[in-house]
This record gives C-alpha cells, structure tokens and sequence, in this order.
C-alpha cells in the first residue's frame, strides 16, 4: 500500500505543478471541471445514490452547471467580482461554518440530513461548486500583469495543505495520544493537529521569503491559519459523510490513494474559504 502511494504521488504531484504553470486558463478551467465531475460521481454515494446510472448524471449535471456558469460569466471574464465567482465562494464561507456544527455535533446532527438525499446532494453542490470557483479564482489572479501569479499562490494552497496533513499526520504517529474528533475520525489527533497547524506556518514562512507572493505578510499569515483549519474541516466533513455511508474510501480511481474525494476533500474546503479570504475579505485583488 505504501509503495503504491509513493509512486502515484511522485507521478501526480509533477502533473499538478505542469497543469498550474503551463495549462492556458480555458485548459485549467477544463481540467478543473473534470475533475469536479469525478468528485461528483463519488459523491453520489455518498449522498445515497445506488445505481451506477444515477451516479453517472450527477457527474453529467455537475459538469453541465459549472460549463454553463462559466458562459454566463461576461466577456470580460478574468473580473472575478461577478455573481457567479463572489456568490460562490461566500457561500462555501457559509457552508463550512455549518459544516464545523455538524462535525462537532455528530452524531447527532445526522438526525438532521441522515435520511434526507436531497439536502446531501445540496451539501455536495456546496462542496465541489465553490471548490471550482476558488481554483479558477486563484488562477486568474493578476493574470494580466504575470500569468504565472495565480499558478504561485495555487500551490501555496496546495503544499500548506499537503505539509499540513504531512505533518499531522507525522505528529500524531510521534506523539498523539488525545483524540480530536473519534467519533468521525479516530485515527486524527489533537497532536497532531497542532502539528499539522506548525507545520503550516514553516511553510507559510518559506513561501513569503522564497516566493512571489506579493501580500502583506500579516494578510498571509492570516488566510494560511484559516486555510489549514479549513482543510481539516473538509478531511474531518467527508470523513463523517463516509462513516453515515459505510464506505473507508470514496472511490478507487487513485492507486493507493482512494477515490478523488480521498485525496481532494482537504482542498475543497480551504481552495475557496483562501480564495474568499484573500480576494473578498481583504481585497488583494
């Protein structure tokens, strides 16, 4: 399983960095899509869906509503300040926050939605649609000046949340003995978490020194802490999706990996609460 894991990490990791540098905007968004298309199909069954069939829609639909928001954005389409993009990402602001009560509350709040596959799917809308919008947000960002800005602060995101889980999940092996949250992740810890969170801000430091990030450093600090706990709210929320499920992984698509979601469902929560942060709350753009 370990050796598995590795070589398909040192195979995608190259790809992602190749795909946020030299893909065109209409290719990233594209591939984006795609990829939010296979979230969905994973996340039917999660929200309950049994069939194949059903499963493969919800990946059609998916696709279908993203392609159709973004034609609807106006010619001009790098102003991220329309509907579709602020609407999106304020409201995964909103999502997550109710999604922290759940996790808190589990399991008790799946009173609320265990038996509800329309307010599932609306989770699941809430989850990969804004996540869409905070990776084409991030990639437009100061594209007229330098076409590789948003390219630099998507793998910010992306290597704060990876050494975030990194580290967490190094701390936790070295020194965790209290449960963060055991009754929808038992394996995660309070240690490591702290871990995750000091492995975070080495790599927040790193980035502002070493990188072309131009914000102010306080601004930086700021988005990269809320980021990271965003992205644990994201493993930790599709984590007690799975147990209401019955599953361990949400697919099988990445070799030693799980499904898309398996590897994702860090991002899908701190991708658009960064983007919402940096480009809503504080207006760097």
């Amino acid at each position: 399983m370990l050796k598995s894991r590795l070589i398909t990490a040192f195979i995608l990791i190259p790809l992602v960095i190749a795909a946020l540098f030299w893909l065109p905007l209409s290719g990233f968004a594209i591939t984006t899509i795609v990829i939010c298309m296979l979230a969905a199909w994973e996340w039917g069954q999660l929200a309950g869906l049994k069939t194949r069939q059903q499963r493969i829609w919800l990946a059609v639909v998916c696709g279908l509503l993203l392609a159709a928001m973004l034609f609807t954005l106006q010619p001009y389409q790098r102003d991220l300040h329309q509907y579709q993009v602020e609407g999106s990402l304020w409201a995964a602001l909103g999502w997550w926050i109710v999604a922290l009560f759940l996790v808190l509350s589990y399991p008790a709040s799946a009173a609320l939605w265990r038996s509800s596959r329309p307010l599932r799917l609306i989770f699941g809308v809430l989850t990969v649609v804004p996540f869409f919008w905070g990776m084409v947000a991030l990639r437009q960002y100061h594209y007229e000046s330098d076409h590789f800005a948003g390219a630099w602060w998507l793998l910010f995101i992306m290597v704060l949340v990876w050494g975030a889980d990194s580290g967490a999940y190094m701390f936790g092996r070295l020194f965790g003995k209290h449960k963060l949250a055991p009754k929808v992740s038992p394996g995660k810890t309070w240690e490591g978490f702290f871990g995750g969170l000091l492995t975070s801000a080495i790599i927040a430091w790193l980035f502002a020194v070493m990188a072309p990030l131009a914000v102010a450093p306080v601004t930086l600090v700021i988005c990269a802490v809320v980021a990271t706990l965003a992205s644990v709210l994201g493993d930790l929320t599709e984590s007690m999706f799975k147990r209401e499920a019955g599953i361990k992984d949400s697919g099988n698509l990445i070799p030693g990996h799980g499904g898309i979601l398996d590897r994702i469902d860090s991002l899908t929560a701190a991708v658009p609460v960064f983007a919402c942060l940096l480009l809503l709350v504080f207006r760097t753009l």
